[in-house]
């Protein structure tokens, strides 16, 4: 890597060796075969990358088993269960003896100062436009 007086002294050099008119043409010139070369080198990558990846893949499928698909092999006859609710032969009586529950109280309203819409809030409403 060059540093920044290493770039100087060669940015002079090339102005004293070309002269102001040609420098600027020569730069773009050299800026156009750089990015040529880094496109080519990245088409070269992604194309060894693909490859790579196309043999993984052959690769994989030589490795798995070929299923045939022209044989059908017939399942067993199971009849489906049958849908039709069963009667019982004799009454099911519980091992334990039924205990009745208590009544539910029904709850009274509470009427309390603190609930009622006309109280005093313990802060300002905003203004309503």
């Amino acid at each position: 890597m060059l540093s920044i007086p290493d770039v100087a002294i060669l940015g002079g050099l090339a102005l004293l060796l070309f002269g102001p008119e040609r420098l600027p043409k020569i730069a773009r010139d050299a800026g156009r075969v750089m990015r040529d070369l880094q496109n080519t080198s990245q088409s070269f990558v992604r194309e060894l990358e693909r490859a790579a990846d196309t043999a993984e893949e052959e690769e994989r499928l030589a490795r798995t088993p070929a299923v045939e698909t022209d044989t059908f092999v017939e399942a067993p006859f199971e009849p489906a269960p049958s849908t039709e609710p069963v009667e019982p032969t004799e009454p099911v009586q519980s091992a334990e003896p039924v205990q009745s529950a208590e009544p539910v109280r029904s709850a009274e309203p509470v009427q309390s100062a603190e609930l009622s819409p006309s109280a005093e809030l313990p802060f300002e409403r905003p203004p309503v436009f």
